[in-house]
């Protein structure tokens, strides 16, 4: 399988020139190949290939005076960003087919994106030194703060400035069995929710961290500087670039959670079971921001390639299973939906106490058929009369102090 790893860069100032140089060519070339495809397309002519558009927007147009400055820049950047409209337009006409999620047509780009990238492939004959520095053609030597080894020889490179104005190298590598972990006895379903980010069906509750909500507070004074500064102006500037660090930090601290928990989980586990949350239609209630700031569909996706990676068991459950409240994970009988607001209930046909968020655990794993225990979703049993002879809670008789 294909993993991404990313690693912070740090250009120097006329690195940092030649970067935006790359990224505003990548850009032209894009725009004009969407402006040509969408002529085209209104006059009825047939739909230009890459091929001819390449031919025409770069190898003709670094010979005029009008675009000579394309050559300024490697030619791996500029056909790439070719393969990227090309993506970009399969994918909308496959979301018209119901093949992947419906996504909108190929739009321009902007100067004024805070968000850039260049990718470079073999044949832009990029080289990581001795020195640990990556080369790239007609940029230099990039320092790269490398926190961990690549497990293979990338096949391409992607750099990119985010909106805090930071770089990163992203690598491409494949990734074989080599991997593939010891095999273990465990098997888990997780149920996933905001008042605890995950409930396992062994009976453990993962507290969610909330990131977004403790970091309100300076979000909203680092928004309110920003609103209060003139546009255009290199204060504003200054206070965009606080405002997208605040947002980062906040990004990165989740994104960490999840990867050690999704670790940690598939490690100890040789099956996992969980949920096909609706999250687009949750993010439309009154939930929103919790459920965005819960991010379960990066924690899901995490887990799933880890689970391929490691050699461990993946099933996601149809999210209409009656899992949470509907049906009684000792006895399996279904007495039909309850309020959210109802934590714990009583099954009428075994009498067992049920916490809502561990009986939904344990239904999930019992859907996706691993043999799991429903002894965790058991708050307590049924009241039991005790035995006279223990009733007492001393030895000896104790004298009454009520009065």
């Amino acid at each position: 399988m294909q993993l991404r790893y990313s690693f912070r860069v740090y250009p120097s100032a006329g690195q940092r020139t030649a970067l935006a140089r790359a990224f505003g060519c990548a850009r032209v070339v894009y725009n004009d190949a969407l402006r040509a495809r969408e002529t085209a397309r209104s006059e009825g002519l047939p739909f230009p290939k890459t091929g001819d558009l390449s031919k025409t927007l770069i190898t003709e147009a670094k010979q005029t005076s009008e675009r000579a400055w394309l050559g300024e820049v490697s030619a791996v950047v500029l056909q790439q960003s070719l393969r990227d409209l090309d993506t970009a337009y399969r994918n909308f006409f496959d979301g018209l087919k119901g093949k992947r999620p419906r996504t909108g047509a190929p739009r321009y780009k902007s100067r004024k994106d805070t968000r850039q990238a260049v990718r470079f492939t073999a044949n832009a004959r990029w080289s990581i030194t001795t020195g640990g520095k990556l080369r790239l053609p007609k940029i230099g030597d990039l320092k790269v703060k490398w926190s961990r080894a690549l497990p293979s020889v990338p096949s391409t490179v992607t750099v990119v400035k985010d909106s805090a104005g930071r770089y990163f190298a992203s690598f491409v590598v494949e990734t074989g069995p080599e991997e593939l972990l010891p095999e273990t006895t465990p098997e888990i379903g997780i149920d996933l929710g905001l008042g605890h980010f995950a409930v396992l069906s062994d009976g453990r509750k993962v507290h969610s961290p909330r990131f977004l909500r403790r970091a309100e507070k300076r979000l909203k004074k680092a928004q309110r500087a920003l609103s209060r500064k003139k546009k255009g102006s290199s204060n504003r500037n200054k206070a965009r670039l606080k405002v997208a660090r605040a947002h980062a930090k906040v990004t990165h601290a989740r994104r960490e959670f999840h990867h050690q928990l999704s670790t940690k989980l598939i490690r100890e586990n040789q099956a996992v079971a969980v949920e096909d949350l609706a999250v687009k239609g949750l993010a439309r209630t009154r939930l929103a921001k919790s459920v965005h700031d819960a991010g379960w569909s990066a924690f899901v996706s995490m887990l799933e390639y880890k689970a391929a990676r490691y050699g461990r068991a993946f099933h996601r459950i149809g999210r209409f299973e009656p899992t949470t409240s509907q049906v009684c994970s000792q006895c399996g009988v279904k007495d039909g939906p309850k309020p959210l607001n109802v934590r714990v209930w009583t099954c009428q046909a075994c009498g067992a106490v049920l916490d809502r968020d561990i009986n939904a655990a344990v239904n999930v794993a019992k859907a996706a058929g691993l043999a799991v225990s429903a002894c965790g979703a058991q708050v307590r049993p049924g009241l039991v009369p005790a035995p006279r002879s223990e009733a007492g809670t001393h030895p000896t008789p104790q004298p009454s102090t009520a009065r």
